[in-house]
This record gives C-alpha cells, structure tokens and sequence, in this order.
C-alpha cells in the first residue's frame, strides 16, 4: 500500500488524511470517484496529484473501512 503519499499531520487541514505536499483530502478524491470521475480528469483538475496519488487515496480509503474496532466488554 502507498500510505506514504497519505499524511494526517494536526497542523494541515486539522489533522484530516490528505496527499503528501498538498491540501488535497483523501475524501475529496474518494468523492470524486464516486462522482464517476476517472484518475486521468482528477490528475487533470488537480494538477498536484499524480495518478499514483489518486490510487494511493483510494487504497488508504479502502484499507480506513475495513478496519473494525470491537469494544471490550467489561464483565462484573
């Protein structure tokens, strides 16, 4: 996975995941695919990002909702 290109640093866009070196969000990107946008119109608006940036994001993305938090139950 290419979670390098993926930074949340507190002090960019309050800590949200966004494109090393830009202010571009994961979730901007994400929501643009699921506009019906193709990497090549996203890198071509956007031209910060690389194609490899853009699959980055999604794979960052795909990996965030797949990850499940169980609670601990606490037993008396």
């Amino acid at each position: 996975m290419s979670e390098s290109r993926v930074v949340a640093d507190h002090r960019i866009m309050g800590g949200v995941p966004c494109i090393r070196g830009t202010r571009i969000p994961v979730a901007t990107i994400v929501g643009l695919v699921a506009q019906g946008r193709s990497v090549d119109e996203i890198v071509a608006d956007y031209s910060q990002l690389s194609a490899a940036d853009v699959r980055a994001a999604l794979e960052f993305a795909a990996a965030a909702v797949s990850e499940r938090q169980v609670p601990l139950r606490t037993t008396a």
